[in-house]
């Protein structure tokens, strides 16, 4: 008798037949095994001999399908992890990556050795994942979180109750900075890709997820000055701005910064060695 073990392997292979990595096609199959179950990882691990439920072979098929046309896993299944949360996730907001976890790890570090910040802007917040989390480990902050998306700011909403730190989250829809002043912390993973690469990217990045969200003009760069003489304008004396960039993009970005009047205290790289994260100080 066929096992579940048995159709996630079959699944494994649909996927990499449709040009999904081995190692990635491996994991996909297994995830999307257990959003159709409703199984943790610990329960499949122990049960995945037995037969599947009656309902399984069709439900997890759809499924398979769809992600073998490409669609992003965190789409079909509607959430993704992001700093040990849960983060209801749709076609309207990016996907919620780790490096950008960066960026919350050096917020911490920053106010590791003063008092957290009073007020924080979250600019371009898309699922909201920065707010949420920084609202998370900051108690005392009140956090602004902006997007030039409406159906953005309502799927943030919906993370700020879910994790229950709504009424410390105002949502405003702009495109840039909010406005209010003396602001102590900014953090922004804002559009940076190169329009001029799009067809190069990813189809579940390309074909599925917010160009709004993705793109940041021709070159990538289009939104750094702005957002740097906005976030001068507004912040406090000595506060912080921290913002990601694209893979090759340290230095233009850094050119940009120090020119806007800011000084690069630190930059993070990824696991790959990569620069992501640039932790900029108003003098």
């Amino acid at each position: 008798m066929p096992t579940i073990r048995d159709a996630v392997a079959r699944a494994r292979d649909a996927l990499t037949a449709a040009g999904i990595a081995p190692a990635e096609a491996s994991l996909d199959a297994d995830v999307l095994a257990r959003h159709v179950l409703g199984w943790d990882r610990a329960r499949m691990l122990s049960d995945s001999l037995g037969e599947p439920p009656e309902s399984f072979a069709k439900a997890y098929g759809e499924v398979i399908e769809r992600r073998s046309r490409r669609e992003p896993v965190s789409h079909i299944t509607g959430h993704r992890e992001f700093w040990g949360l849960d983060f209801e996730v749709t076609p309207d907001v990016l996907t919620p990556r780790p490096e950008t976890e960066l960026i919350v790890e050096e917020a911490i570090a920053w106010f590791s050795k003063s008092a957290a910040p009073r007020v924080m802007a979250d600019v371009g917040t898309g699922s909201g994942c920065l707010a949420v989390a920084l609202a998370l480990e900051f108690p005392s902050t009140f956090v602004l979180a902006t997007d030039i998306s409406g159906a953005a700011l309502d799927v943030a909403r919906r993370n700020a109750v879910r994790h229950g730190v709504n009424d410390r989250i105002a949502f405003l829809r702009t495109g840039f900075m909010p406005p209010v002043p003396e602001i102590d912390l900014v953090v922004s993973n804002p559009p940076y890709i190169p329009r001029r690469d799009m067809a190069n990217l990813p189809p579940e990045v390309r074909d599925y997820e917010p160009a709004v969200a993705l793109f940041g003009g021709e070159n990538g760069l289009e939104i750094y000055p702005r957002l740097f003489e906005e976030a001068k304008r507004q912040t406090a004396r000595n506060g912080c701005l921290i913002v990601e960039v694209g893979y090759d993009q340290r230095d233009a970005v850094t050119a940009i910064a120090e020119a806007g009047g800011w000084c690069v205290e630190r930059v993070r790289h990824d696991l790959q060695g990569i620069a992501r994260a640039l932790v900029l100080r108003r003098p």
